[in-house]
């Protein structure tokens, strides 16, 4: 994996981040309608989204693009890993076969055939 997959990777890490702060912000209840949108936790993930996709219109120069949507599919790893430790959601049976699912296709797809 060269350094730009790399960068693709903790672009995926930090998106994942980035929705389970914007999921917080969708629990809590506000005084004023407009402190939905306007509130810290919205305003950093919208950042860090904004700063992902800079990152990956970089990145996506030096890597081929098959590469990238495979790297891309960690998201959801990510968001159920870091929703178990932050959120305190529990695996389920679905969650769990559905992200051996998705690693499934990352290691057929990656094979060199």
């Amino acid at each position: 994996m060269n350094n730009y997959m790399w960068l693709l990777f903790i672009g995926t890490f930090f998106s994942a981040f980035s929705q389970l702060l914007l999921k917080q912000s969708a629990n809590k209840t506000y005084k004023n309608p407009i402190f939905e949108y306007l509130n810290w936790r919205v305003i950093l993930s919208y950042g860090i989204f904004a700063a992902v996709l800079f990152l990956n219109t970089y990145a996506y120069t030096k890597v081929d693009m098959k590469y990238g949507a495979v790297i891309d599919t960690f998201t959801y790893v990510f968001v159920m890993v870091l929703s178990y430790f932050i959120l305190k959601e529990k695996f389920t049976k679905e969650k769990l076969i559905g992200n051996l699912i998705i690693m499934s296709g990352v290691f057929i797809y990656t094979l060199p055939f």
